[in-house]
């Protein structure tokens, strides 16, 4: 089930040349995340991480901006969301500005993870957004094992 957010740029939402706060951006593309989120968790959700931003072109000042939000991955507590960013055009016509994906954690009322239901992809392209997210979570999982821990106990200064 997609979930969708429609904005209108407003001066508010633009810098200085008229184009789009990427932070502004990335606030609209959290919230309709965690909506599609909350919706397949049926509980609350809090974002774990942010795996790809792709700021793919511009946009402008008035400009009417449609997010749509889609759950790609889920596993025992966590799941996948991704957000595609389009401008509409007055015609009718969408481009495609931003892609997002997003993890989030479903939380119980005291904060703790707690079990979502699975996701069962039916079809094609519903599969290969399986397959492709379970790539970018055994990268992300590499990512963590590889950095560097840090100290915790006493340091040897010389």
């Amino acid at each position: 089930m997609s979930t969708q957010h429609v904005q209108i740029v407003m001066s508010c939402h633009v810098n200085g040349a008229g184009r789009l706060f990427g932070g502004q951006l990335m606030e609209w593309i959290d919230v309709v995340a965690a909506v599609a989120a909350r919706r397949h968790a049926l509980s609350d959700v809090t974002l774990a991480a942010v795996d790809a931003l792709e700021f793919i072109a511009p946009v402008r000042m008035n400009d009417t901006v449609l997010l749509s939000a889609d759950v790609t991955w889920t596993g025992r507590t966590s799941m996948e969301v991704r957000v595609e960013t389009f401008v509409e055009h007055l015609s009718g016509q969408r481009q495609l500005v931003n892609r997002a994906y997003l993890v989030f954690v479903a939380v119980d009322t005291m904060g703790e993870p707690r079990p979502i239901p699975p996701l069962l992809p039916q079809t094609e392209i519903e599969l290969k957004e399986w397959q492709q997210a379970e790539i970018r979570r055994a990268h992300r999982l590499g990512q963590r094992h590889s950095e560097v821990p840090k100290a915790t106990g006493d340091a040897d200064v010389r």
